[in-house]
């Protein structure tokens, strides 16, 4: 078994500056209502782009503060706040409002795709009957 060589490191008490937090523990950042707005729509936009990752990571921001300012956002909070209000955690009815909001959305979106089915559907049965009547009668095919 080998043993490395430690070589003692003088201390003088204080912190090397090129090391983090050599002036102290920073302060937690905090955002207005605005600002988290804000940052939500950002996002989205980056999102759409496909560059949702690094949107995130230029402005120095977690997915799960996105997710809770969306949900915050949903529910009615961060509208119309002054940017000194402080947001506290949803009542039960507000995330059930945000709730029911993500639902209807949901909703939305399926009947609308089911919509557009339906209307292809509707044209393609319309071209087929078009088809079948410009098409000469033809007799059932003859067995062997």
């Amino acid at each position: 078994m080998r043993s490395s060589t430690l070589t003692p490191v003088p201390h003088d008490g204080r912190m090397d500056p090129s090391q983090p937090r050599a002036g102290g523990p920073t302060r937690r950042r905090s955002f207005t209502p605005a600002q988290k707005l804000e940052y939500v729509a950002g996002y989205e936009a980056a999102l759409a782009q496909g560059s949702g990752g690094a949107y995130l990571r230029q402005e120095g921001l977690y997915s799960s503060q996105i997710t809770e300012w969306r949900r915050l956002r949903d529910a009615g909070v961060l509208a119309g706040k002054p940017a000194d209000a402080k947001i506290g955690r949803l009542s039960a009815e507000q995330s059930e409002i945000a709730r029911l909001r993500r639902q209807l959305d949901v909703a939305e979106r399926r009947l609308s795709r089911t919509e557009a089915a339906l209307d292809i559907m509707g044209k393609t049965h319309a071209l087929l009957e078009e088809i079948s009547k410009s098409a000469p009668d033809q007799s059932a095919p003859k067995k062997r």
